[in-house]
């Protein structure tokens, strides 16, 4: 997943895009997007286990 950020200037002052391939999210400050982007980070790096298969109990 690509992830980008950039400013957006609006006639009311600059906004904050983050891009997530073709999805966009809109921040107040660049403060608040780079902690999105943190948080996406962390969560994209967590460990990820697979479900595993319930046995059918035999009897």
């Amino acid at each position: 997943m690509n992830v980008l950020l950039s400013e957006s200037k609006q006639a009311r002052g600059s906004r904050w895009q983050v891009r997530m391939d073709q999805h966009v999210v809109s921040f107040r400050s660049e403060a608040e997007a780079r902690a999105f982007i943190a948080t996406l980070e962390a969560r994209l790096q967590a460990p990820h286990g697979l479900p595993q298969a319930q046995q059918a109990s035999a009897g």
